[in-house]
């Protein structure tokens, strides 16, 4: 007999129901993107605005940044602890809130407070999309929606990159850019909380009434053909017993290194070095490119065509995602997208073989980031995806909060461009090959029944053999977790 899992990971893939759960995380997502592309439309503005020095911008991006590894830690553990559905909702309401305050920021000190705060509830938006996207997908093509769900990250910069542009020339600009955020993101808040909460993190909860009521909703309107299902039981430690708050954190911190340190390793080197990579050219392109005499529109307009041409990217991902393999993509795209920003600031001073640069540079590293993203996705057990995702996220967004004032004064300046990106690419290199020794390919395999050696069969924290209660008159069956 089939577990509830199960039915819901072989259920046929409909837009009206699998896909409105995408759309909605999706667009969580894009103001992800936006609000983290806005920091480099913002630091020359602010610049200007407040007289500030090349250090002082760079905690534009900083404070924003460290703001969304906090969330990502929190929201994680929170998601994993309450339920994704009530995280799902929480988090845009957070954001919203603060970037409207933020708009209205009599100075630059409570501007980086502001900034801070509102970080801290969008840095929970990818790790608990991602747990509740992942959760409702049919495994044939898990990969291919967990990937595709990147998309929405290259559409959230350029929409943040044209309008940014158009306000330019208002006063006030900056202030203007951010509170165009804040009705959207409202909007979607209202709509995330019609989404149903993940059946398979009811089952690991214990919650076995509301994992039927949701699973036989999601068969009904997929319709798929009816069958007896089993349910099982909650691992130990896996209910009400866990901690809360901070404590909810550091156990979860414990026990993602108590259930494979390779895993771990793996997914928080792939997060803090491709994310450097990208995060380093998103934040500071404005700002390079003017330094380089561009006027303020090309300028501008440089990340908002890397994202654009990354559109392109996340497609081509999309589709070889399930041919090629996680690791292979990540260990091919990774490096070479790396090569093409040396590439770019190599040729910096002819306009359009650097746009062609920073063209390619988009493509490859959003050909990269789907796939990472899918795959950390992946590579946890339930009780643990959300946080392990969290996790990565968040040590990545302090890396990389903490990048922009390293790159702009100190490696900008004494190793110059083309030496900066190519140490970023060595470190790069680095993380690939300890993916391909460190972690197991998982493309094609049941979630929760993945481990450390890349074999079928659980390991470690929630992937245990367990006792299945099921319908009435059916008999204990023992199945994998």
């Amino acid at each position: 007999m089939k577990t509830g899992d199960q039915i819901v990971q072989e259920l046929p893939w409909k837009w009206g129901v699998q896909g409105r759960i995408f759309i909605i995380g999706g667009l969580g997502y894009l103001f992800d993107a936006w609000d983290i592309a806005l920091n480099g439309f913002l630091m020359p503005l602010l610049s200007k605005d407040f007289g500030l020095s090349v250090a002082e911008s760079g905690l534009v991006a900083t404070a924003n940044l460290v703001g969304m590894a906090v969330g990502a830690v929190v929201w994680g553990a929170v998601a994993d602890r309450i339920g994704r559905r009530r995280a799902f909702s929480a988090t845009l309401l957070i954001f919203a809130l603060f970037s409207v305050l933020g708009a209205l920021s009599p100075d630059y000190s409570v501007f980086l407070v502001l900034r801070f705060l509102a970080g801290v509830g969008l840095g929970g938006c990818i790790p608990v999309d991602y747990a509740l996207v992942s959760e409702f997908s049919p495994r044939k093509h898990r990969g291919r929606i967990l990937t595709a769900l990147d998309l929405w990250w290259p559409v959230g910069v350029t929409l943040c990159g044209l309008t940014a542009t158009m306000m330019v020339p208002l006063p006030g600009n900056w202030r203007w850019m951010l509170a165009t955020m804040v009705m959207p993101a409202l909007l979607l808040f209202w709509v995330r909380r019609g989404v149903p909460e993940s059946p398979i993190y009811l089952t690991r909860v214990g919650r076995e009434a509301e994992a039927r009521e949701v699973i036989d909703t999601l068969v009904a309107r997929t319709g798929a053909l009816p069958e007896p299902y089993g349910i099982p039981a909650p691992a130990a430690g896996d209910g009400s017993d866990r901690p809360r708050g901070v404590r909810a954190g550091v156990e979860q911190f414990r026990r993602l290194w108590k259930y494979n340190p390779r895993i771990t390793s793996v997914s928080w080197l792939l997060f803090v070095t491709i994310m450097l990579v990208y995060y380093a050219a998103l934040t500071w392109m404005p700002s390079i490119l003017k330094d380089e005499g561009y006027n303020d529109t090309a300028s501008f307009m440089g990340p908002t065509l890397m994202s654009g041409v990354g559109i392109l990217g996340v497609l081509v991902s999309t589709w070889l995602v399930d041919i090629v393999g996680r690791k292979w993509l990540i260990g091919v795209a990774a490096p070479v997208s790396t090569a093409a920003l040396v590439a770019f600031a190599m040729v910096l001073k002819v306009e359009t073989a650097a746009m062609v640069a920073i063209a390619v540079f988009g493509f490859l590293i959003q050909l990269t980031i789907p796939v990472l993203y899918a795959y950390a996705a992946e590579l946890y057990p339930t009780t643990l995806r959300a946080s392990g995702f969290g996790w990565a996220s968040s040590v990545s967004r302090v890396s990389t909060g903490f990048a922009p004032m390293l790159f702009g004064s100190l490696m900008w300046p004494l190793l110059g461009l083309p030496m900066t990106f190519a140490v970023l690419g060595v470190i790069v290199v680095l993380a690939v090959i300890w993916m391909a020794f460190g972690a197991p390919e998982t493309k094609g395999k049941d979630l929760d029944d993945i481990d450390g050696s890349g074999e079928s069969g659980g390991a470690g924290d929630g992937a245990a053999n367990q006792t299945v209660t099921v319908a009435p008159q059916a008999e204990k069956t023992p199945v994998k977790g």
